[in-house]
């Protein structure tokens, strides 16, 4: 069988309007958080690691949007937390520089990696810091992150915190290194 020139060209020119049309509706679905539509869908196997134009997965949206039921689902279908976006960010440093702490204890417990760094070497306690997140601050040191991680410019959580005149964090981290003395 003989294959037109141009044939060959549309399989290999990415996917076609139809199939962008579903996937941006998976993606709002997703944003707006809603189950009950993203579940029957994830049971038919739609891969739960699908990402659109920016990189960002299903669970970094759902991460980032602040919507714990969607990630929890997403999370117990195989979705993975490790997975960063274009720009290098995980679903967990979404969720710490959202305040998020229920998103980030949900991360944790299916295996986000809490001292993963994006490019520049920012960890989610980092973030946390930089934007004064005092609860995410607390939730990230009492499961183990490291606050003498510093970044490719040399500067620690407390060292951002201070740069991004967060008013509480600074001393939190300062307060946990006083108590491991």
């Amino acid at each position: 069988m003989h294959q037109h020139p141009n044939e060959a060209a549309d399989k290999s020119a990415g996917p076609d309007a139809e199939t962008i049309e579903f996937a941006q509706k998976i993606f709002d679905l997703v944003r707006a958080g809603d189950v009950a539509r993203l579940q029957p869908l994830l049971a038919q196997r739609l891969p739960v690691n699908l990402r659109n134009h920016k990189g960002d997965s299903l669970l970094m949206l759902a991460s980032y949007h602040g919507h714990i039921d969607t990630a929890r689902l997403l999370l117990e279908h195989g979705a993975d937390p490790e997975l960063y976006n274009d720009q290098g960010q995980a679903p967990l440093a979404a969720a710490a520089y959202k305040g998020d702490a229920a998103m980030v204890e949900l991360l944790l417990e299916h295996g986000a990696n809490i001292d993963g760094a994006m490019p520049g070497g920012r960890t989610a306690l980092m973030m946390a810091a930089m934007f004064n997140r005092c609860d995410v601050l607390d939730l990230l040191l009492a499961r183990g992150a490291s606050p003498e991680i510093r970044d490719s410019a040399g500067l620690s959580a407390v060292d951002v915190a201070r740069i991004m005149g967060a008013p509480d964090t600074p001393i939190q981290l300062m307060k946990a290194a006083q108590r491991e003395l």
